[in-house]
């Protein structure tokens, strides 16, 4: 039961083990052992994306080995939380996901009620509770959350309706932002199958080949299809498309030096090998643009559809050749360019070797029909993730005030049903 301690908004508060099924607070798998292709599932910190779970990359662990750790076996509706490493990141427990198992980098809270896993997983995300058991963590080798300090952190008890209605409106912009997000990858999807049809498998020109009408597309673009094969130096390809190399297609720079000293906040995003890395005041490449790793991380792709500044770790198309930014994106991502990795320490692209690769250029025509089909895929994609961001940094002020009791929920509601609307 919630014991006698009271907020500073006059509700009631309990320490989570409290709130728990058998005070079920506690990590998981200690030592998993190898990946066993058949094993059971089990989620580590690098699932945790965000708010939600990621698990297309996932460890699967001996069932021998899983038995002994029946405690943490997951349920629909339990709440986690990385208690090592990359501290503090919560996700609830979705129905597909039931029978999986945890690292013991990860802390599995059992609520007492189901109805309280939102509640409990908003509560654990809200800047009170991450600053308190930050506080509390352990940083001698890598940051670690003891579990005492977890179990006795304090969580605000709300009047009922006050915590379901607080529940349901930070859960809706989080339900709008995951529906967002999947969208987003769906469209990714699209795109990326679309290239790989067209550029890699030849699907409409083994249609035209055996005499049917290509899918998925209109006549005036079935027609830059060819409809037979020739041999070339790539095996067989459609015929009449150039063999070449990565050269003809596009041309990589090396990224500019910005030291932190020098960086100031502005319109313009900074790309490192691994992503955005910030913003700055002034760019140095123009939109569209693509953008690669060239040190610390490689293989990874990103897009860009504003003028931005990319970081000397970081690669990127200096000129579009026989390429359009569109299609250069979906083609450097098809290279696998981890495999060309130079380094032995670190992880390093050298863009001449991604040059020198061979790679087979098509018509000119069939570039420009891919890109018009891709370009407003892209932009819905932008519009997208500019919408989650304005979630996102909504739902991210308003969690911690009406957590606290500082602001009642009728005095956001409007500004939350616009957002969600």
């Amino acid at each position: 039961m919630p014991s006698e301690h009271a907020d500073s908004a006059g509700w009631a508060t309990a320490p989570l083990e409290q709130l728990t099924e058998g005070a079920a607070v506690t990590y998981g798998v200690v030592q998993p052992g190898a990946h066993v292709a058949d094993g059971v599932p089990m989620l580590r910190v690098n699932n945790f994306r965000g708010y939600g779970l990621d698990t297309t990359e996932v460890l699967r662990i001996a069932p021998e080995v899983e038995v002994k750790y029946a405690r943490t076996r997951l349920r629909q509706h339990d709440v986690l939380i990385t208690v090592v490493g990359s501290v503090g990141q919560v996700a609830v427990v979705p129905k597909e996901l039931q029978g999986w198992n945890l690292a013991r980098a990860v802390a599995l809270v059992r609520p007492r009620h189901k109805e309280m896993s939102r509640w409990l997983a908003l509560c654990l995300r809200a800047p009170a509770a991450q600053h308190a058991l930050g506080v509390a963590a352990n940083t001698t080798v890598q940051t670690t959350i003891n579990l005492k300090d977890l179990r006795k952190l304090q969580v605000p008890l709300p009047p009922t309706g006050e915590r379901v209605a607080i529940t349901e409106v930070l859960s809706a912009l989080d339900d709008r932002i995951d529906l967002l997000r999947q969208t987003n990858a769906t469209l990714e999807a699209i795109a990326q199958a679309l290239f790989k049809s067209w550029f890699i498998d030849f699907d409409p020109v083994r249609a035209k080949a055996e005499g049917r009408e290509p899918e998925g597309m209109d006549a005036a673009t079935a027609a830059l299809f060819p409809a037979e094969f020739e041999e070339s130096a790539l095996g067989s390809v459609p015929k009449g498309w150039r063999v070449g190399t990565v050269a003809d297609l596009l041309v990589l720079q090396r990224g500019f030096d910005l030291p932190a000293s020098k960086r100031t906040d502005g319109p313009f995003t900074v790309f490192a090998a691994s992503g955005p890395h910030g913003t700055h005041s002034a760019s140095m490449a123009a939109a569209p643009g693509v953008v690669t790793g060239r040190s610390g991380v490689i293989g990874r792709v990103f897009y860009v559809h504003e003028s931005y500044w990319p970081l000397n770790t970081a690669l990127w198309v200096k000129q579009f050749r026989a390429a359009t930014p569109p299609y250069a994106f979906q083609y450097l991502q098809s290279m696998d360019l981890a495999r060309l990795n130079a380094g032995s320490a670190v992880p390093t692209l050298n863009r001449n070797h991604v040059h020198a690769q061979s790679a087979l250029i098509p018509p000119d025509g069939l570039v420009s029909a891919y890109t018009a089909v891709a370009v407003p895929l892209l932009e819905r994609i932008r519009a997208n993730s500019r919408q989650v961001n304005d979630l996102a940094a909504l739902r991210d002020a308003l969690l911690p005030r009406l957590i606290s009791g500082k602001l009642r929920l009728h005095e956001s509601r409007h500004r939350i049903e616009e957002a969600t609307a």
